[in-house]
């Protein structure tokens, strides 16, 4: 296995740990809270998947960097719109980790949306490229 196959491997495991855990936790939380479980919990769910998903996104970042400049991969439209996108997902995923101690459920909601349909989006980007 070459280097750029080892990089492009952690790419992808970053971003499939990433988006894949937000895709679960927008299907778990609400059934969770359907089932009572106490807030408490939630948090402490939240807070494991924040550390696991900012270490993904890093792995993801740092690696999809190495990966522009190591295959020399050219400024595509399709590339300039998943690296935009990736910078509005990092920049929503802060703030929501900033408000969400003192933000209501329906904000924190509306935040998590938001943020898995830009991921989304930087998946279908990622497809484009």
């Amino acid at each position: 296995m070459e280097l750029n196959d080892i990089i492009r491997w952690f790419h992808l495991l970053g971003a499939t740990v990433w988006i894949g855990g937000m895709i679960t936790i927008a299907a778990v939380v609400p059934a969770l809270r359907s089932s009572g479980v106490n807030r408490d919990q939630l948090r402490a769910m939240a807070r494991r998947y924040g550390v696991v998903s900012w270490v993904a996104m890093v792995i993801s970042i740092v690696t999809g960097i190495a990966q522009i400049f190591r295959l020399d991969i050219e400024l595509t439209g399709a590339l300039a719109a998943k690296l935009s996108l990736v910078a509005i997902a990092v920049s929503l995923a802060f703030v929501h980790r900033e408000l969400a101690r003192v933000a209501g459920p329906g904000l924190r909601g509306a935040m998590e949306g938001a943020l898995l349909v830009v991921s989304l989006g930087i998946l279908a980007a990622a497809v484009a490229v």
